[in-house]
């Protein structure tokens, strides 16, 4: 590694201490006076308070880390141009993207460091935090929720109601199979007064199997009890997390989207945020992109000021944008890939731009 690249590196890693410090701080100043006059309701136990707070921290430092991550390098750009020690880089006929290209690199790092973090220490501090506050402050439980009704899915040439189901249990009461051929006719309708989960297989009490040709009745059966293999679901498909998305990590967020699917729950919320857990961190290395022209404006120097703000103005609409985005794909109006993805790919295709402009 060349001693300009350590140089840039420990300079810039310099300005993300002081940065990180100083907004985080801010960011907790500002959670506590939102929340604590709602913990003060339910208790006054300073320890259980500053355990509450401490565990919101990752969460912060991952909301507020591309920020920092913008600002820092906003700042070494702007310290080199100031004295003048890019025009003695670009003298020694290296050029502005080899100057800062150990920036980049490190800004891909901090974005694989970041997503593993998000992916593992904010979803175990937010499942603390909710134990603290719900469990410590409130006297309440957390558990899934295992008491549902009316319930509505589809697979492959079934549709299926169920009435009510006890998670406690693992009963049925009122269950209607619809079985469909290709041409989505009724060939045969199953209806039973209850289902109960033996383990392996569910059990129909009281059902009755109606066959159908050409939507006319053909034959029936009735059984006091009879088993349905074909029924893949079980009973944890039907139970509804208690847990927030953040507070799953990649692999449980995914498999809690595939048991909504499999029951035809509404998911696109969780999807999007699934994808959003890959997507998030990158924006700490694109974000980078948009500090390397302050870089060039030595020889501008009155252009400094306009560039800084400019980055400014660029990167903090980004991230709005990605809540706007967000929110889209929330409510199901654009696709929830492309909710996660297309803010980073509008702006790494963007700062590219501004990275090839400071050249000329």
């Amino acid at each position: 590694m060349r001693i300009l690249d350590k140089y840039i590196i420990k300079q810039y890693l310099l300005s993300l201490v002081i940065m990180l410090a100083s907004i985080s701080i801010l960011f907790i100043v500002i959670e506590v006076v939102d929340r604590l006059p709602r913990i003060l309701r339910y208790t006054t136990d300073t320890w259980l308070i500053t355990q509450y707070f401490f565990y919101r921290l990752p969460y912060i430092f991952i909301l507020v880390f591309p920020v920092i991550v913008l600002l820092s390098g906003l700042f070494l750009m702007n310290n080199l141009s100031k004295y003048n020690e890019s025009i003695a880089i670009r003298a020694a006929g290296i050029s502005i993207f080899r100057m800062v290209l150990p920036l980049l690199f490190l800004g891909l790092i901090m974005s694989i460091i970041i997503t593993i973090f998000g992916d593992y220490i904010v979803p175990a501090a937010e499942n603390k935090r909710a134990k603290i506050y719900y469990i410590n402050m409130r006297n309440q439980e957390i558990e899934d929720i295992k008491m549902r009704q009316n319930i509505f899915y589809s697979d492959v040439n079934s549709i299926y109601y169920l009435g009510f189901f006890d998670g406690y249990t693992n009963k049925i009461r009122v269950v209607d199979i619809t079985h469909l051929d290709e041409s989505s006719k009724i060939i045969r309708k199953t209806q039973a007064n209850e289902a109960i989960w033996n383990g392996d297989n569910w059990v129909f009490n009281n059902i009755y199997i109606r066959h159908f040709k050409n939507d006319d009745l053909v034959s029936y059966e009735f059984y006091e009890q009879h088993i349905i293999p074909e029924i893949k679901v079980t009973p944890i498909d039907f139970i509804k997390s208690a847990k927030k998305p953040m507070e799953m990590n990649f692999f449980e967020l995914k498999e809690y989207i595939e048991r909504l699917k499999k029951i035809g729950e509404k998911h696109h919320q969780e999807l999007v945020e699934l994808y959003t857990k890959i997507s998030y961190p990158l924006a700490n290395f694109i974000i980078l992109l948009f500090c390397v022209p302050l870089a060039s404006a030595s020889v501008r120097s009155k252009g400094r000021g306009m560039i800084f703000l400019l980055g400014l103005l660029i990167c903090f609409p980004y991230l709005m944008i990605l809540r706007i985005w967000q929110s889209l794909g929330f409510n199901a109006i654009i696709s929830p890939l492309t909710s996660a993805w297309f803010p980073h790919i509008l702006f790494f295709i963007i700062g590219i731009f501004f990275v090839i402009k400071s050249e000329v």
